[in-house]
């Protein structure tokens, strides 16, 4: 019998997915039933199914996101939520993201922003786009690191390729002229290329006198309110003590 010799090469070929499921065949008579054509079509699956899987752990791994089990099938659209099915189903395609096109969400604390912005970040690694989940603070942090080492050009250049950047708790805080800066060169490099989704507990109107500076607030603004979608989630607090990850 060739069948064990046969899943090694397969082992070999980096195919192991599809060694696995040859050998699980060996014990389905309905499979072993099937044509050469359908069987191969089955090996075939299994192999395309365990790689999307692997990159899609992968993808999420990367992104780092605050609410790891978000997806947008979970929405709650309570009618006191204002949420619009409509758009979340033309969210969930992805097309905003192909489009470099932002999702600004607003909203007082506890109303689910942060749910939301990973539920879209979720949808975006299924769909094979790189995302990255940042709260602004932490973001701050970083560049004011690499700022010090020398790294700076590095990770701006980093934050430049994530297809869907998602910046959670924009407007907390007072801003400095560094911080300013580096929202701005962030922000720049971005405009026109890839998509950014936004969370803040300040009415969007708000956000010009939280960046401070005239200048640079008109600039910012410029590239990321010109092209968004705006999600304003109304409703009381869906936090309870125990559990803050609500939909």
């Amino acid at each position: 019998m060739l069948i064990h010799p046969t899943a090694d090469r397969l082992r070999l070929l980096s195919l192991r997915a599809m060694a696995e499921a040859y050998l699980a065949h060996q014990h389905d008579q309905g499979t072993l039933a099937l044509d050469f054509d359908a069987r191969l079509a089955l090996l075939v699956d299994a192999e395309v199914l365990a790689r999307e899987n692997r990159k899609l752990a992968r993808y999420l791994k990367e992104a780092k996101l605050r609410i790891a089990q978000a997806s947008l099938e979970d929405l709650d659209y309570a009618p006191r939520r204002e949420l619009e099915r409509a758009l979340i189903r033309q969210l969930a395609t992805g097309r905003w993201i192909a489009e470099h096109r932002n999702v600004l969400i607003t909203g007082a604390t506890g109303v689910g922003k942060t749910y939301l912005a990973c539920a879209l970040g979720q949808q975006a690694c299924r769909q094979s786009s790189r995302t990255l989940y940042r709260r602004l603070p932490r973001l701050f942090q970083e560049l004011a690191l690499a700022r010090a080492d020398g790294t700076y050009a590095t990770l701006l250049a980093r934050l430049a390729r994530v297809e869907c950047l998602i910046i959670d708790d924009w407007g907390l805080g007072t801003l400095t002229e560094i911080q300013r800066q580096d929202l701005l060169e962030v922000m720049e490099d971005r405009d026109g290329l890839r998509a950014t989704v936004i969370t803040s507990q300040l009415p969007r109107e708000d956000w010009h006198a939280f960046l401070g500076d005239p200048t640079v607030a008109d600039a910012v603004l410029d590239r990321l309110v010109h092209n968004a979608y705006t999600i304003t989630l109304k409703g009381p607090s869906r936090r309870k003590p125990e559990d803050t990850t609500k939909a």
